[in-house]
């Protein structure tokens, strides 16, 4: 299993439709990836300098986020960039734990 520390630029107008498809549960139940892309991007973190938002995802595909970017990432963020191919998962979001969260610096949530 790999980690990918992942850098993104968020489509601000459909930042929205993505949290309502995080909690409804539709992103959770798509196979075989579904549990770890919600758990990575309710934990997404944004990078103040830069505006992208920063996460760790558990991945298996050749290339890095294949299927993830064709049902869901490609739709909500532009400039997908995986900075590492296999970061360990603890040390990738301890990299990134003191930037503020996703979802409360771009949605207003606490």
């Amino acid at each position: 299993m790999a980690y990918r520390f992942v850098r993104a630029q968020p489509k601000r107008d459909r930042l929205i439709e993505l949290r309502e498809r995080l909690d409804s549960g539709d992103i959770e139940q798509m196979e075989p990836f579904g549990r770890a892309m919600t758990t990575a991007l309710e934990d997404a973190r944004v990078d103040p300098a830069s505006g992208e938002a920063v996460w760790v995802e558990e991945d298996y595909c050749s290339p890095p986020l294949t299927m993830e970017r064709a049902e869901v990432l490609d739709d909500y963020f532009e400039e997908i960039t995986i900075v590492e191919e296999d970061v360990d998962e603890a040390a990738g979001w301890q990299r990134i734990d003191d930037l503020p969260g996703l979802w409360e610096r771009t949605l207003g949530e606490t």
